[in-house]
């Protein structure tokens, strides 16, 4: 439907997009549950390291005569590792970063240059149609580990505090895929990005709170004065990814300073999507420049 002076109507053209995305997604969908065995076991061997983490903290607390380590008693840190186990579940984007540089490398960008669709839109349906596969082949395990480790929780939060923590779910979603698709597009100047990706994933490692609890980070000096490590990690996004998530459910970051790192994290989700959207223009037009 048009309109008088024959340019398609708002509404028309919204839908089309909208169907533009329900097609990517269902595509998408479909990719992922061709190799159902593979992509059923993938998902369950995640739950290996967080076995290995919780027995290792097991270990230390015995062998510790301390009731607590950095304010975190023995049943907190396993339920803060069930979380963070959930947290990557949403903000891991394994192979993004990689697929995109490979895919300027190999030349099958060039489809995506001379097609009405956007690229970063694309990938951005695929992860969606990831997730959503992973979280329904993923429920039931997931639903079986934090019921037998429902005795290491504390009493469920409020109301607040649960939309809190989807919020920050979603949000660790987005800023995870915007980093990681950023990471990608340096592909467009450098030939091999295998090295870059793997810095980010080691820094991210331990910044996120993935490997301990960054709030641990409290008593070593940063080198910046008036300032321990943790005050400088916690105004990077790193912890967005893992920690975050964690202490918003365990009651480790509450009422003004819950609010300010809601708002940190949206403002780092903006400045990754500008991020991305610049990368994206500025390599399309040096691809192109140089006859990619």
């Amino acid at each position: 439907m048009t309109t008088l002076a024959g340019r398609p109507r708002p509404t028309a053209s919204r839908l089309a997009s909208l169907r533009t995305w329900g097609t990517m997604l269902a595509i998408a969908i479909e990719e992922r549950l061709v190799y159902r065995g593979d992509f059923a076991l993938g998902t369950l061997m995640r739950f290996l390291p967080i076995v290995t983490q919780v027995f290792l903290w097991t270990a230390v607390f015995s062998a510790s005569s301390r009731g607590d380590i950095a304010g975190y008693s023995r049943n907190d840190i396993v339920a803060y590792y069930l979380l963070t186990m959930l947290s990557r579940a949403f903000s891991s984007m394994p192979g993004l970063a990689g697929g995109i540089a490979r895919s300027i490398r190999d030349g099958s960008i060039k489809k995506f240059l001379v097609q009405p669709v956007d690229y970063v839109a694309f990938l951005l349906a695929t992860r969606v149609a990831h997730k959503l596969v992973y979280y329904v082949v993923a429920a039931i395990p997931f639903a079986v580990v934090f019921f037998l480790c429902r005795g290491f929780f504390p009493p469920a939060p409020d109301a607040a505090t649960v939309a809190a923590f989807l919020l920050s779910l979603v949000l660790s979603f987005l800023l995870g895929f915007f980093m990681e698709a950023t990471l990608g597009m340096l592909g467009f100047w450098f030939m091999e990005v295998s090295s870059i990706v793997f810095g980010y994933m080691l820094v991210q490692y331990l910044l996120s709170g993935h490997m301990f609890p960054i709030d641990m980070l409290a008593g070593i000096p940063s080198g910046l004065p008036g300032t321990t490590l943790a005050d400088v990690v916690t105004w990077l996004p790193f912890q967005f990814t893992a920690f975050f998530p964690a202490a918003v459910w365990l009651g480790k970051v509450q009422g003004g300073e819950l609010v300010r790192l809601l708002v940190l994290e949206v403002a780092w989700v903006v400045v990754m999507v500008v991020a991305c959207r610049v990368a994206w223009a500025r390599g399309t037009r040096r691809y192109s420049g140089f006859g990619g």
